[in-house]
């Protein structure tokens, strides 16, 4: 099952739409629990843990050392990785839960890790050229943005030594796995258009 981390720093009101879209893993049995992990700078963010039924975990202003924490709390043997202004699409439950179910079957949690497909939200032609150029890249580079989440099992997390300190921690983690490792997911996590 999946421990979902997400490390929060600012203004919640993002935050409840991510959450509202963990629902359909939670209600398959997928998501076993969910760590808001808060740098203390959003005082509502308390607040929507208990009514969302998740944890809540007071950590330090670096992002890194929070996302760190919240591997450390979880009890899950997946961990997925997410910001707190991603809203996972229809079909990603199911689709998440038949790569760790092949990932497990084959042997391969130490080899193998996800991101979901870069979706941002807004009209026009800007967002779409956007949502190429992230294809593109994952294409040549296979680096994905860290916005578009990091779904991986614990012993690989821990292998590649998890979060190190800084802000750019998903970043450095995401290099960390490489390109042999990536799966891209058909699954789209939408973002903000100027995330």
């Amino acid at each position: 099952m999946i421990s979902v981390v997400i490390p929060t720093s600012a203004g919640a009101k993002r935050l409840i739409p991510t959450l509202s879209s963990l629902v359909p893993g939670a209600a398959a049995g997928l998501v076993r629990e969910v760590l808001l992990v808060d740098s203390g700078n959003a005082p509502d963010v308390a607040e929507i843990a208990d009514a969302a039924g998740c944890e809540y975990l007071a950590g330090p202003a670096d992002t890194g050392a929070r996302l760190r924490q919240g591997a450390a709390a979880a009890r899950g043997s997946w961990l997925l990785f997410l910001e707190p202004s991603g809203l996972l699409q229809e079909g990603w439950a199911r689709e998440v839960r038949n790569f760790t179910d092949q990932i497990e079957r084959t042997g391969a949690a130490e080899r193998r890790a996800a991101t979901f497909r870069l979706a941002l939200d807004g009209f026009g032609i800007s967002p779409r050229v956007r949502e190429a150029a992230a294809m593109l890249r994952h294409a040549l580079t296979g680096r994905a943005r860290p916005e578009q989440g990091l779904l991986l099992h614990r012993r690989l997390y821990e292998t590649l030594g998890g979060h190190t300190p800084g802000p750019n921690a998903n970043r450095r983690l995401l290099s960390r796995v490489g390109r042999k490792r990536l799966v891209l997911l058909r699954s789209q996590i939408l973002l903000p258009e100027e995330g």
